[in-house]
């Protein structure tokens, strides 16, 4: 009688080599005990769909996708949550013993759950949220503060017509502004947050004037390279609750690791250690 098979996961983009993603699985297969490994893999997208249907033969039982391959994946895949629909991307993948792909997106969970854990007693329903850029990442925010119960959703991006299309996607609790008026959605907000890359270590620096941000709002940043960006100092300085981006990270990798290898890990200040290796 043979073994069982050693369970395989990674993770799925192009580039792929400057991902934490296995630093953090990794550290719960070790911590874990548990016999299983997870790899990076840069896959170019007209390579994906054969790849993923070649992976469970080697003994995959699932993957994390990331740029640029999250709206693809949910056209090979057999099977999407209603969350992953609704997003319109999917970042993790179980493939099941019947040989089926199962997509599903932990984005929202995971940036929920990162101001939850946060230690600033984040509430959802104290009032509106405002929410820079309209890409895949700012869909998953949306739909997950919706979800939670913030009342009203301010959302700017560059280019306007994006953020018109999410306001028409999520209806009317979403409330576009120009993005030179930006900054004027602070006045407003309980929760403040940034879902673009602007501000990201080798990208340009976020210029949204901060000067109306409300003292004990909750501001967040879904950049953690740097950690403490820009955004994060300033709103600190004028007496906000900061949150890095590091935690969203982290806890939507929780349910696929849950999924593949049987055991629920927990973020703690190890895992956050091991993500900044």
């Amino acid at each position: 009688m043979s073994e069982a098979r050693i369970p395989l996961a990674g993770v799925i983009g192009s580039p792929i080599a400057h991902s934490r993603s296995p630093k953090i699985h990794n550290h719960w297969l070790r911590k874990h005990g548990i016999a299983g490994h997870y790899i990076p893999m840069d896959v170019a997208a007209d390579d994906l769909e054969a790849v993923l249907r070649m992976l469970p033969k080697a003994g995959f039982v699932g993957v994390n996708i990331t740029i640029p391959h999250k709206e693809k994946v949910l056209e090979i895949a057999d099977l999407v949550t209603d969350r992953a629909t609704l997003i319109g991307a999917a970042n993790t993948l179980i493939f099941r013993k019947d040989g089926k792909i199962h997509a599903d997106n932990t984005d929202g969970y995971g940036f929920i759950k990162n101001l939850q854990s946060a230690g600033v007693e984040w509430d959802a329903a104290r009032g509106p949220a405002a929410v820079l850029g309209a890409g895949g990442a700012s869909r998953a925010v949306i739909a997950a503060l919706i979800d939670a119960g913030v009342p009203e959703i301010l959302l700017s991006n560059r280019t306007r017509v994006r953020a018109d299309a999410l306001a028409q996607e999520f209806g009317k609790r979403v409330v576009v502004f120009d993005w030179v008026q930006a900054g004027n959605m602070m006045d407003h907000a309980a929760t403040v947050v940034n879902t673009t890359s602007l501000g990201m270590i080798g990208h340009p620096p976020l210029r949204v004037p901060l000067d109306g941000l409300q003292k004990g709002a909750v501001v967040t940043d879904i950049v953690y390279a740097p950690l403490r960006t820009k955004l994060l100092e300033t709103a600190e300085e004028m007496g906000c609750h900061v949150v890095d981006g590091l935690g969203m990270l982290l806890h939507q990798a929780v349910p696929g690791f849950e999924r593949w290898f049987g055991t629920r890990p927990e973020v703690d200040s190890a895992t956050r250690a091991a993500a900044l290796r």
